[in-house]
């Protein structure tokens, strides 16, 4: 529930503090399910795989990492973040790496400059209930551009529900990426009359650039 208090995060006994859309709230602390999707299980077998790689690491390359780290902050939590630390850096960007099929790097990569991602749009159309979802382009994503979804929701919602991450996306066809099939593989056909919220972003050499977010509604059966 929503309630008057001072900004709060994290779990007390057995309730949990978080912030919301509309402020704090409060509720009783519930053990999430662990249904281990293939989803889950990708991302746990990267995290094992990067923390494994960090111990076999020589002195010299965990301090080039925690030098690099000290130069990157984290995300704001209440207001207030820090610098990385090294084994955070290390397994940032190559957890990213690996998500999008490329190698883990053992040097930390500088930062890139982001070109602007030439992504423009999302369109749906439902040609005798075949339902296509194509992002409009103005040329070629760079490789390893990632997509990131979310389930077919009401239309009158503002907000996207959480995303998940689909893939990289593919090279364009006439100034369109299909992503019916990365879409339709995770959530199915999505029905007339429902809003699809996307995501996609940039991933050059691990660093990810902000999200840029999409939607559309699956029109009538024409």
């Amino acid at each position: 529930m929503k309630i008057l208090d001072i900004p709060q995060s994290g779990k007390r006994g057995l309730t949990v503090s978080q912030g919301g859309r509309n402020g704090q709230i409060s509720r009783a602390l519930v053990i999430p399910s662990n249904p281990r999707t293939d989803a889950q299980m990708r991302v746990r077998n990267f995290l094992a795989s990067v923390a494994s790689q960090w111990s076999a690491l020589s002195q010299a390359q965990r301090d080039a990492w925690t030098t690099a780290g000290k130069q990157h902050q984290s995300k704001a939590r209440l207001g207030r973040s820090g610098p990385l630390s090294g084994f955070q850096l290390y397994s940032k960007i190559n957890c990213s790496l690996l998500n999008i099929g490329q190698q883990a790097v053992l040097v930390p990569p500088a930062a890139p400059a982001f070109a602007l991602l030439p992504v423009t749009g999302l369109t749906i159309t439902n040609a005798s209930g075949v339902v296509s979802l194509k992002l409009t382009t103005t040329d070629a994503p760079a490789d390893g551009t990632m997509l990131r979804a979310a389930p077919p929701c009401s239309q009158g919602r503002n907000v996207s529900p959480d995303t998940v991450y689909l893939g990289p996306l593919d090279s364009p066809q006439n100034g369109a990426v299909d992503i019916t099939a990365a879409y339709t593989a995770k959530y199915g056909a999505p029905p007339a009359g429902k809003k699809v919220f996307v995501q996609v972003n940039q991933n050059v050499g691990g660093w990810e650039d902000i999200p840029r977010q999409f939607w559309a509604i699956v029109p009538a059966s024409a």
